[in-house]
């Protein structure tokens, strides 16, 4: 793929659903590393940023390349990572809303927007973060505040070996998901999370709704319910249901089934023929922080060509650039773009606590029966 060429396509049907996963929170300081020079005056960086973000393989490659990195060109900046899933991070910067104790978040687009709705954070230029020009004005993030950093598509995920072993039939189709072959062989996540949510949502565009008109997605997740014995928590579950192979499908990210392909599991990833919804990364600075210069210095620097190629080599994120990436990433993180399909923002904010409770209400129960 010519990336370039492929991130306009990208951008130009791209579309956004709610957070993803991460682990529970924690917070740990990384050190100041190293020492170069720096672009602004050393007076006006704080001494102290606080990042929060997902934990599990992104909370690693921050502590052990990106921090490091920024080190060498801020090396008097002491940084702490609070990781946790996209919806307490952004509990928890509303709740310290009087009193940041956060600089920055690097969050799912969805959550990004649910806490932009409640103002908490500070809006953000091109003036102040240069590179925010190296990313499409497609993905601009209402009210300027935030700006993507990554992004990747939603899909089917299965068990090669095990499908094949039992006779299951290979993904195409969202609809897929309520065949019967499906009972006892298939994982999801309560719609809560984001993989759970887009799931729903494209079950409703594959039945002629949308996220405007949910009832044929509701319609099919109450049969999916009763296939399986409950709905997944989180990712971490996700991803022990399909290692103990007592599922052989879910609904996740093609970074999340790239990554678990890399660490064993025989995982193949699908777009199913209807199309799929991309989940950006966004980052943002939150409003009063105690160190905004250094938060929006922090922000620059995820734009930069090697954290860009970084999120893609190792984590098998889509860049929000057009950083020129090796020809074997470019390859695994091709993807039909013209099956993307672009959600409404301003819908999802406004409808997903309805959702839940729906869901809550009507789906959960019929889990097993």
């Amino acid at each position: 793929m010519k990336k370039k060429a492929g991130i306009l396509a990208v951008l130009t049907l791209c579309g956004t659903v709610l957070a993803a996963c991460g682990s529970s929170s924690q917070e740990t300081p990384a050190p100041a590393a190293g020492s170069t020079g720096q672009d602004t005056p050393a007076a006006a960086v704080e001494k102290q940023l606080v990042i929060a973000g997902n934990g599990a393989t992104v909370e690693q490659m921050m502590k052990d390349e990106v921090f490091k990195k920024f080190n060498e060109k801020y090396p008097d900046v002491k940084l702490t990572y609070v990781a946790g899933v996209a919806t307490e991070i952004v509990a928890k910067v509303k709740a310290q809303k009087a009193a940041p104790q956060i600089d920055v978040t690097v969050i799912e687009a969805g959550e990004q927007e649910a806490g932009r709705v409640e103002g908490l954070w500070e809006p953000i230029t091109e003036k102040e973060i240069p590179s925010i020009s190296k990313v499409s004005p497609v993905l601009k993030v209402n009210e300027n505040s935030g700006v993507a950093v990554n992004f990747t598509p939603m899909g089917i995920s299965y068990n090669a070996a095990l499908v094949h072993s039992k006779g299951l039939p290979v993904p195409q189709s969202w609809n897929d998901l309520a065949r019967p072959e499906m009972k006892g062989n298939l994982t999801l996540s309560e719609i809560s999370s984001n993989f759970g949510r887009s799931a729903l949502i494209m079950l409703s565009y594959a039945n002629g709704g949308s996220e405007k008109d949910m009832e044929p997605g509701f319609k099919q997740l109450e049969t999916i319910a009763g296939y399986m014995p409950t709905f997944a928590k989180n990712a971490a579950q996700l991803q022990q249901n399909l290692q103990n192979q007592t599922a052989a499908y879910t609904a996740w990210t093609m970074a999340r089934s790239l990554v678990q392909k890399d660490a064993g599991l025989e995982l193949e990833f699908v777009i199913p023929k209807e199309g799929s919804n991309l989940v950006p990364t966004v980052a943002s600075v939150v409003k009063g922080a105690k160190s905004p210069n250094a938060a929006k210095l922090f922000v620059e620097f995820l734009l930069s060509d090697e954290v860009q190629a970084s999120y893609a080599t190792k984590l098998y994120y889509n860049p929000a650039t057009d950083v020129k990436l090796p020809e074997d990433i470019s390859k695994k993180l091709n993807v039909d773009m013209s099956k993307a399909v672009k959600f409404d923002y301003t819908v999802l904010s406004s409808e997903s606590p309805k959702w839940l409770d729906r869901f809550n209400k009507e789906i959960a129960p019929k889990v097993g029966k």
